[in-house]
C-alpha cells in the first residue's frame, strides 16, 4: 500500500512539473475539455489531487436506471486545496441528489439558482468551512468546486441520478461514460448571432462560439502519453450492476469491457472481470428480455405533485418493401486531427459499405470537414457504378488533419438545393469533439427543413450530448462506432441500418386521457428495433385507447395501445418512483433545444428569459441540476483556521483510448528550454510529497 501512493504522489509531482513546463513552451492554455478528474487553481499554480476511485452501482428494473455514483479523492500534502471536480454522465442523467463527506461530517446538498449557490460556496471558502458547489456545464458534462479540503483528507462525493436505459436495434443498452475527449473550440464567426438568432447581439465568449450557457472548463495539461510519460494506475473504476426485468433476461454482453455475471432468470448481477479497470473508454452494457411479442408498457407514480406517466413503444420491425422512396444520401465525415488512425480507418469502412449498398435511384454527395469543408462534387449525383467507384476511391485517399469545424461543414450539406423527389438523409460521421455545440444545434434547426439527420460517432469515448442531440433535431438516430473493435464488420453493421424502415412522421391521439406536459416536443421516427419512451403528467384516474399514427414507407400506420391512469398514492418501485425526475429532465432537454433554436421552430413559444425561467423552476421543484439551478453543500464548521493557506490542485487524465496526440492541438510531450521559476518551487513540493510518503510508512509501521 506504501509503494503504491508512494507511485501516486511522485506521478502527481511530475504531473505538475510537466504541466508547467508545457505551459511554459506553449505560452497559452490548451484547447478547452473535461474529464473525470478533480483540478483546483490558486494564482495560477496547480498541485495534484489524485482520484483514488470511482465506483458505479447501478440499479436497472426493465429499462430504468437508478445509478448512484461515489467518487473519492484524497489530499496527499501538507497544505489545504481549494479544488474543482470535473467529470462527464449519460447525457439523459437526471442528477437529483449529492451529498460530500468531509472528515466525520456527511453534508447533503440544496439546490439553489445557479448565482445563489455560487454565493453560498464563495462565503464558506472565505470562511474556512469545508463546501461543495456541483454544476451543469452540457448535459453531460460537470464540475464539482471542493473548498478547504484539509491535508491528508479524503472527499467522499456521492452523486444519484437516474437514466432510461432505451432499446437501440433490439437490445436494451446502458451507458456509463467514464472519460471525455478533448475539445476543439473554433473561433466565433464575424458578427456571429447569438442562439437566439438576434442580428447584432453582442458575441458569446470567444472561447466557446456562439454557447451562451456557459464555456467549458479548461482543460488540464497533464495526460498521460501525451503531456506526460505513461498511463495512469489501472485501478480507478468498479462497476457493479443489479438487472431485473419483468420477464426473463436473454443476452447480456457488453462489447467494451470484460464482464462476471452471476444469477439467472430475471435477475443478473454484474461487475467487471478484472473488478477495477482505467477509465480511457466508456462503458457500454446491452441486454435482451425474452419473448418475441411486441413490448408496450405504461408506468406511472403519484405524490404531492402529481401524476405522472411514462409510455414506452416498440413496434415490429416493418417488412421491406421494394417500393422505398429514392434518397438523397449526404455523407458529412469528420478528417480532423481526432480522428487520426483508428477512427478514420472505420469511418472508411463504414463509407465503403454504405456508397455499395446505395440504391437504383438513390442520389449522394460526399463532404470531408477538417478546418475547412472539401466536397467530392460540386452537388448530388446519381448512383450509378461509375459515380459510386468513383467516391470510392476518394474515400479511400481520406487522411485526418486541421480542426474540427463542424458548422460549416453543415452549412454546405445543406446549402445545395434537395433533389427533387427524394427523401434528403444526412449521414454524420464524428467524434464530435467540439466545444461549440449551441452554434452547431442552431445553425442544423435552421436550415434542416424536412431532411433527416442520422449520427454515427466514431471512437471510445465521443460527445454523445452533440451526436444525440443532431439526431433527435434531425428526426434520425444516433449510433456508435468503437474503432479499437474490428472496425470493418461494426462499420458494415451499423451501415446496414440505413436501410431499415422505419415509422415517421408520428404523432398521437391521445383519446380522452388529456395529459399535459408531454415529452418529448418533436417526436423521433422509430427504427425498428427502436423503441420511443412518452412521458407527461396526468390529473384523476382515468382508462382509454389512445392511437399511435405514423407512416411506413409512405402508407398511414397506427397502433392502439391501451392505457390506465391512476393518480393514488401508493408505494411505488424504484423505477417507477423516478418518472417524476425523469419527466422533468426530459423538460429540461425539450426547453433547451428551444433556447438553441432560431424563434420561429420554437415549440414552446418562448423567449430566452421565458425559457430560463422555465427550466429553473424545473430544478427547482424537482432538486435537478441544470444549466440554472446547482447543489451546493456547506460544513456547519470552519475546517481551515486560515483559508488564504489553500493551494491549488491539478489531476492528469487518461487518454480516451484510440485517440492519437493529433486531436490535443499544441499540447505535447516535452519542456521548456529555460524552466519558469515556478519549477524549483515544484521540485520543493515533489520534496514535500516525498516526505508525505515517508510519514504514510512510519504510521503503517
Amino acid at each position: 500500500m506504501f509503494a503504491r501512493r508512494c507511485v501516486i504522489i511522485v506521478i502527481g509531482a511530475l504531473s505538475l512539473l510537466a504541466g508547467s513546463l508545457a505551459r511554459a513552451q506553449n505560452g497559452a492554455d490548451p484547447s478547452e475539455a473535461l474529464g473525470g478528474h478533480m483540478r483546483a487553481e490558486v494564482d495560477g499554480r496547480s498541485l495534484l489531487l489524485p482520484l483514488a476511485n470511482s465506483d458505479f452501482s447501478v440499479s436497472i428494473d426493465g429499462d430504468l436506471a437508478n445509478v448512484t455514483l461515489v467518487q473519492t479523492f484524497e489530499n496527499p500534502t501538507d497544505t489545504p486545496i481549494n479544488a474543482t471536480y470535473l467529470f462527464p454522465l449519460n447525457e439523459d442523467a437526471a442528477v437529483y441528489a449529492m451529498t460530500m463527506e468531509v472528515g466525520d461530517e456527511m453534508i447533503e446538498a440544496q439546490i439553489r439558482r445557479r448565482e445563489q449557490a455560487r454565493q453560498e460556496f464563495e462565503q464558506a471558502q472565505r470562511e474556512g468551512r469545508a463546501a461543495a458547489l456541483l454544476s451543469q456545464h452540457r448535459p453531460n458534462m460537470f464540475t464539482q468546486e471542493v473548498a478547504n479540503l484539509m491535508p491528508g483528507a479524503r472527499v467522499r462525493v456521492t452523486l444519484r441520478y437516474a437514466q432510461s436505459v432505451p432499446r437501440v436495434d433490439g437490445a436494451y443498452e446502458l451507458v456509463l461514460p467514464l472519460v471525455v475527449g478533448p475539445r476543439y473550440n473554433p473561433a466565433p464567426r464575424a458578427q456571429a448571432q447569438t442562439v437566439s438568432g438576434s442580428e447584432g447581439a453582442p458575441a458569446a465568449d470567444e472561447s466557446s462560439g456562439a454557447w451562451r450557457i456557459g464555456p467549458p472548463p479548461a482543460y488540464p495539461s497533464g495526460v498521460f502519453g501525451l503531456s506526460l510519460p505513461g498511463e495512469i494506475a489501472p485501478e480507478r473504476v468498479s462497476i457493479a450492476i443489479d438487472l431485473e426485468a419483468g420477464m426473463p433476461i436473454g443476452d447480456v454482453a457488453s462489447a467494451t469491457h470484460a464482464l462476471t455475471m452471476s444469477g439467472e432468470g430475471r435477475r443478473r448481477r454484474i461487475a467487471l472481470n478484472e473488478g477495477r479497470v482505467i477509465d480511457n473508454r466508456d462503458f457500454v452494457l446491452r441486454y435482451t428480455l425474452a419473448g418475441g411479442a411486441v413490448q408496450t408498457g405504461v408506468l406511472t407514480h403519484a405524490d404531492a405533485r402529481g401524476g405522472f406517466f411514462s409510455l414506452v413503444i416498440e413496434p415490429p420491425a416493418a417488412p421491406r418493401e421494394a417500393d422505398i422512396a429514392a434518397r438523397e444520401m449526404v455523407f458529412v465525415l469528420d478528417t480532423s486531427g481526432s480522428m487520426s488512425g483508428e477512427p478514420i480507418e472505420a469511418s472508411k469502412a463504414f463509407m465503403l459499405r454504405t456508397l455499395a449498398a446505395l440504391r437504383p435511384g438513390d442520389y449522394f454527395r460526399i463532404i470531408q470537414f477538417g478546418s475547412t469543408p472539401r466536397e467530392l462534387n460540386a452537388g448530388p449525383v446519381p448512383a450509378t457504378a461509375a459515380n459510386i467507384s468513383r467516391a470510392q476511391a476518394y474515400v479511400r485517399g481520406m487522411s485526418a488533419g486541421g480542426g474540427t469545424e463542424v458548422a460549416p461543414a453543415l452549412r454546405q450539406a445543406f446549402s445545395v438545393p434537395q433533389q427533387p423527389n427524394t427523401l434528403r438523409i444526412v449521414v454524420f460521421l464524428s467524434d464530435g469533439y467540439i466545444g461549440n455545440e449551441a452554434e452547431v444545434l442552431h445553425d442544423m434547426a435552421a436550415r434542416l427543413g424536412s431532411a433527416r439527420v442520422y449520427a454515427f460517432g466514431v471512437g471510445t469515448s465521443v460527445n454523445r450530448y452533440l451526436l444525440s442531440e443532431m439526431a433527435r433535431r434531425g428526426r434520425g438516430f444516433a449510433r456508435y462506432i468503437d474503432p479499437t473493435e474490428t472496425s470493418f464488420e461494426a462499420a458494415q453493421e451499423l451501415a446496414q441500418r440505413l436501410e431499415a424502415p422505419v415509422l415517421t412522421d408520428i404523432r398521437i391521439d391521445w383519446g380522452g386521457l388529456e395529459p399535459s406536459g408531454v415529452t418529448p416536443a418533436i417526436i423521433p421516427d422509430l427504427f425498428a428495433g427502436d423503441s420511443l419512451r412518452l412521458m407527461g403528467r396526468f390529473t384523476g384516474s382515468r382508462s382509454a385507447t389512445i392511437t399511435v399514427h405514423g407512416k411506413v414507407n409512405g402508407r398511414p400506420a397506427s397502433l392502439p395501445v391501451r392505457v390506465t391512469l391512476s393518480d393514488v398514492q401508493a408505494p411505488a418501485s424504484a423505477s417507477a418512483s423516478a418518472i417524476p425526475v425523469m419527466w422533468a429532465r426530459a423538460q429540461v432537454g425539450d426547453l433547451m433545444r428551444d433556447y438553441t433554436s432560431p424563434v420561429e421552430l420554437r415549440a414552446s413559444g418562448l423567449n430566452e428569459a421565458q425559457l430560463e425561467e422555465r427550466v429553473t423552476a424545473l430544478g427547482l421543484e424537482f432538486a435537478l441540476v441544470t444549466d440554472w439551478t446547482s447543489f451546493v453543500a456547506v460544513s456547519r464548521q470552519a475546517v481551515n483556521a486560515n483559508p488564504g493557506s489553500a493551494q491549488a490542485a491539478d489531476v492528469p487524465l487518461s487518454m480516451p483510448r484510440g485517440v492519437g496526440p493529433e486531436a490535443y492541438g499544441e499540447m505535447a510531450f516535452g519542456g521548456a528550454s529555460t524552466p519558469e521559476p515556478s519549477f524549483f518551487l515544484l521540485l520543493a513540493l515533489l520534496a514535500g510529497l516525498m516526505l508525505y510518503g515517508m510519514r504514510l510508512q512510519q504510521r503503517a509501521a
